[in-house]
């Protein structure tokens, strides 16, 4: 399933925080969308779940506007995984993640056959089978943010949108889950995550997307949008480059006009 975005538009306050974006999105790519805040990335994602009507333009599926697809029809489709995420309930974690295969039966009726083995590869692909018995309220916000990621694989979508996935994770669980969604993208399905690490997004995404003040301006590959002078566009930053490996190591470095 394709995702067009065309000329849209949405304002918040009469300010427009997403500004005629236009982009083509393909299934079997990992695609980060970064930029500094307030520069419009979750106001986009927010359109692309159709969470939010935009103003102008239109958010199209394989050649069909949003908005004339039923959200049960979307739900199943595309898996959406909001920023600061919180789940409190008197739930246990896997109870939590089974909720990801309600947009697949009927209101009111029981689960399907194969939920029990969705729930399974989720809480794996998330890292999270080692506290699936407990209950969300007892475990840690990184255990937290790691069980509503099973949640959102648990959908098994065609495209799964996830907002900082990474942001509550120490560093061995942030490699853990990018590792996890590059490995969702190789094997078929669209995933976009908005991300603040340049050093994370440039090593796992396969394309970015570069916002700022409501618009792209910059789409490619990381090589081709994280340019010296993009840095300084968006953030006011230097960057910092290096070579491990056969890997290119791409890192904030200091902000313009600053001294040490």
């Amino acid at each position: 399933m394709e995702i067009r975005v065309e000329n849209l538009t949405v304002r918040l306050g009469g300010v427009p925080r997403v500004d005629r974006v236009s982009l083509a999105l393909r299934p079997g790519q990992l695609v980060g969308l970064i930029g500094p805040n307030g520069a419009g990335k979750t106001t986009l994602f927010r359109a692309l779940a159709g969470l939010r009507e935009p103003d102008e333009g239109a958010v199209v599926y394989d050649g069909r506007p949003l908005s004339e697809i039923g959200r049960r029809a979307v739900a199943k489709r595309l898996a959406y995984l909001e920023q600061s995420s919180e789940a409190h309930w008197p739930l246990r974690a896997d109870h939590v993640v089974a909720l990801g295969r309600l947009p697949h039966r009927r209101f009111g009726r029981a689960a399907l056959p194969g939920d029990a083995e969705a729930v399974d590869r989720a809480l794996r692909a998330a890292d999270a089978e080692a506290f699936r018995d407990r209950p969300m309220r007892a475990l840690s916000g990184g255990e937290r943010a790691r069980v509503l990621l099973a949640r959102a694989f648990a959908v098994e979508a065609e495209w799964l949108l996830a907002d900082e996935p990474v942001a509550a994770l120490d560093p061995s669980h942030q490699l853990g889950v990018m590792e996890r969604l590059a490995e969702t993208a190789r094997g078929g399905m669209g995933v976009i995550v908005v991300l603040h690490d340049l050093t994370l997004a440039s090593r796992f995404c396969d394309r970015l997307v570069l916002m700022a003040q409501g618009r792209v301006i910059g789409d490619g590959s990381p090589e081709e949008v994280l340019t010296d002078a993009a840095a300084a566009t968006a953030y006011g930053v230097t960057l910092a480059r290096a070579a491990v490996g056969e890997e290119a190591l791409v890192a904030p470095w200091r902000r313009i006009g600053r001294h040490p």
